[in-house]
C-alpha cells in the first residue's frame, strides 16, 4: 500500500471516528430526554458504530504491519545487494550524528 492510500486510510478513520463520537453524543442527549426504549435503540446504533471503527483500526493496523514489513525487506535486500554502500551510508550518518551531539 503506499503512502497515498495510507493517509487517505487515517483520514477516513479519524473522520469515521469524529462521526462516531458526534453521533453517541447526540444519541446520548435523546436518550436522556426519550424513554428507555429510544436509549436502547441508541445504544445500538452506537456499538454498531463502534464495531465499525474498531474493524478500521484493525484494516488500518494490517496495512500498517504489511508496509512495515515490505520497507523491512526492500531494506534488507539493498543492504545485501550493496553491503559497502550500506557501510558507508551508516558510516557517514554515525559521523553526522556524532559531529551533531558534540556541537553546542
Amino acid at each position: 500500500m503506499n503512502a497515498t492510500a495510507d493517509s487517505n486510510a487515517r483520514e477516513r478513520l479519524a473522520q469515521s471516528l469524529k462521526h462516531m463520537v458526534d453521533e453517541a453524543d447526540h444519541l446520548l442527549a435523546k436518550a436522556e430526554r426519550s424513554g428507555s426504549e429510544q436509549f436502547m435503540a441508541a445504544r445500538e446504533k452506537f456499538e454498531a458504530q463502534l464495531h465499525h471503527a474498531k474493524d478500521e483500526l484493525r484494516r488500518l493496523e494490517v496495512s500498517a504491519i504489511d508496509s512495515a514489513k515490505h520497507a523491512a525487506r526492500a531494506t534488507d535486500h539493498a543492504v545485501h545487494e550493496h553491503p559497502y554502500a550500506a557501510m558507508g551510508i551508516a558510516a557517514g550518518a554515525g559521523l553526522l550524528i556524532g559531529m551533531l551531539i558534540t556541537r553546542r
